[in-house]
């Protein structure tokens, strides 16, 4: 009761233990503000403090969560634009949840495009949700179908979208394939989340090609990105 939270954060949450101090990771809030349940969105890590635990919990158990949510994954921290590209990969999926259920993110932009890269097709979580249940949204369906595209990529299968998703920004072949305009700065937003490794090519790509990274919360930029959430 009280937990507010803006889209796009995260918050610590954890169980507690028989002995000594909880064990707590960071997680991005997967449902929006505006949503009477918070939502999570967790992988099964074998031998993980959290995750191992977590994936046995029942309806009814406690859950710790953190009471300051926070992150820098916040498009009032983006300057307004044309395209908003939401970068994820893996778990990195999670604040993007958040973030195309918020009606602000449509008034700020023309079209949003929700990427996940994931390395086989049985990781693209949530495709379903994406390609049947929200554009049929009570509330938010016809303007989902009219501003949001799902570009799902698949690295170590076959998949129409086959490859990285830095490779297939950087190639120009994500914006050929949904028939969007070439990576142009001057209209161009981006929020990337993910392993450091692909928030470190995804922040060089996007340096190279002009764009100027939101040097802290509050100060507008061209993109804005999150540490990885390394969950075990």
């Amino acid at each position: 009761d009280g937990f507010r939270f803006d889209n796009g954060q995260f918050v610590m949450i954890g169980l507690p233990t028989e002995v000594g101090p909880p064990v707590l990771r960071a997680y991005s809030i997967a449902s929006a503000n505006w949503e009477e349940q918070l939502e999570f969105f967790s992988i099964k890590v074998q031998d993980g403090p959290l995750t191992s635990r977590l994936q046995h919990i029942q309806p009814g158990d406690s859950l710790l969560i953190g009471r300051k949510p926070t992150g820098t994954l916040l498009i009032s921290d983006l300057h307004p634009g044309r395209n908003l590209y939401l970068l994820g990969t893996g778990t990195g999926l999670a604040p993007w949840l958040s973030v195309i259920k918020d009606p602000e993110t449509y008034e700020r932009f023309e079209r949003v495009v929700l990427c996940h890269g994931v390395r086989n097709v049985a990781d693209l979580a949530y495709r379903d949700y994406f390609e049947k249940e929200l554009p049929q949204h009570e509330f938010l369906g016809e303007t989902i179908r009219r501003q949001l595209l799902y570009y799902p990529a698949v690295s170590r299968e076959d998949f129409p979208h086959r490859g990285r998703l830095t490779d297939l920004m950087a190639s120009g072949e994500m914006m050929r394939s949904l028939g969007i305009e070439a990576l142009d700065p001057a209209h161009d937003r981006a929020m990337i989340c993910g392993s450091p490794q692909m928030l470190a090519d995804f922040r060089s790509l996007l340096d190279g090609r002009g764009f100027n990274a939101a040097p802290k919360i509050g100060s507008p930029g061209q993109y804005v990105f999150e540490r990885a959430f390394v969950e075990k």
